[in-house]
């Protein structure tokens, strides 16, 4: 059997890249987001408006196969499923986007199975962009599940630009889930409009918008998706939640007391809100052990809130929880070219650090459950 071997392994279910293609589409454009050239700063990666420092230097590790194979035997991983970093394609117009859309899946493909047996896997793109119809949706999704190194498709919050729990999106939800794909939820756009008034004026560089923008956008949008009842329509569809679930697990309880408050809302919903987060995923990307612990017993103590539930025993949270990178993000702070990145060595820290978790249930985190869930093939 495979299992065995698999706890073994260590798997990156939250690594990005810029694909060359999309390398090309940003380079060609004159606003955000884009990417600039200056003799004396070089490339620049600018995505938002307002980027401190003109925008994030990148170079060959944010679209070079070969240094994202260095970076992975560098830290001992073995399987990378590799993911579009944002902002994906929603600033496209519809026909660009479509056409955007299967040109990256089918170079993420190519990138995937042209490189060392089984290491590399990957998360597709939808064409999400204003004014996309429905069918060219449905078309990309048939796409993703007939290319074999893709084991499902990474997005953004906004959607088609009405949010994830727009009514039209539900058929999407439907095909995804009906195809066995995994949805992979990242952050982009933060708080939006009104992040400069809650960021203050005081110079703080990237750290608001990543540290608490990002978490509470996906916190936002999720809780939006599970009040709009899609899982009640859809309970096999898959979605991974970006940092370990940002805000969602600490507030559920408190969720949970508001929707019991608001007719309207839990006339919608078939079980408790604290339910549905049993059904998702998490990455690992959280940086703490404590921070581990907490969202395994929240999601272990799911099952506990469905409507009818004869017991309050909890279930194994761990399972559905996968460690990740976020490479190539956050690298080293000193710069060096063979220094371990703190985004390794901390999320793996806190995976073996966590005081009540079984060495089995940390093999599962770092690559056994990756392995089960997205059917990574290991033999």
């Amino acid at each position: 059997m495979a299992l065995p071997r698999a706890r073994k392994l260590l798997v990156d279910v939250h690594t990005h890249l810029y694909l060359e293609s999309y390398m090309a589409l940003l380079r060609a454009r004159t606003s955000v987001p884009k990417v600039v050239s200056t003799p004396d700063k070089g490339d620049r990666l600018v995505i938002l408006d307002d980027e401190p420092s003109g925008g994030r230097p990148i170079g060959p590790e944010y679209y070079s196969r070969e240094e994202k194979l260095r970076f992975m035997d560098r830290h001992g991983i073995d399987i990378s499923v590799v993911s579009l970093a944002n902002p994906w394609l929603h600033f496209l117009s519809p026909s660009e986007a479509v056409s955007a859309a299967k040109t990256l899946n089918d170079d993420i493909e190519t990138y995937c199975s042209s490189g060392p047996p089984k290491r590399l896997y990957a998360f597709g793109v939808l064409p999400l962009a204003p004014d996309v119809p429905i069918p060219a949706l449905l078309s990309s999704i048939a796409h993703l599940a007939s290319l074999p190194k893709v084991k499902g498709l990474i997005l953004g919050s906004r959607g088609l630009g009405k949010g994830l729990d727009d009514p039209a999106l539900d058929v999407v939800w439907e095909k995804i889930a009906e195809a066995g794909l995994m949805v992979f939820l990242h952050p982009h756009y933060g708080l939006g409009s009104g992040a400069a008034e809650a960021w203050g004026e005081q110079e703080n560089g990237h750290v608001l918008p990543l540290a608490l923008g990002f978490p509470f956008e996906t916190t936002i949008a999720i809780t939006r998706l599970i009040l709009s009842g899609v899982f009640d329509r859809h309970p096999t569809l898959k979605i991974m939640l970006a940092h370990s679930g940002g805000a969602l697990p600490q507030l559920s309880s408190r969720l949970a007391s508001c929707v019991a408050h608001d007719p309207l809302v839990a006339s919608r919903l078939k079980h408790d809100p604290r339910y549905y987060l049993a059904l998702l995923y998490l990455d690992a990307v959280s940086y703490g052990p404590e921070e581990l612990e907490f969202v395994s017993k929240v999601i272990g103590r799911g099952a506990s809130y469905a409507t009818g539930a004869q017991s309050k025993a909890h279930t194994d949270g761990t399972e559905r929880i996968m460690w990740g990178t976020d490479h190539p993000f956050f690298p080293p702070i000193a710069g060096e070219k063979d220094q371990k990145w703190m985004s390794v060595t901390e999320n793996l820290e806190a995976v073996r650090n966590v005081a009540r978790w079984t060495e089995e249930q940390r093999e599962g985190v770092r690559g056994a459950n990756a392995v089960r869930i997205l059917g990574l093939d290991v033999d």
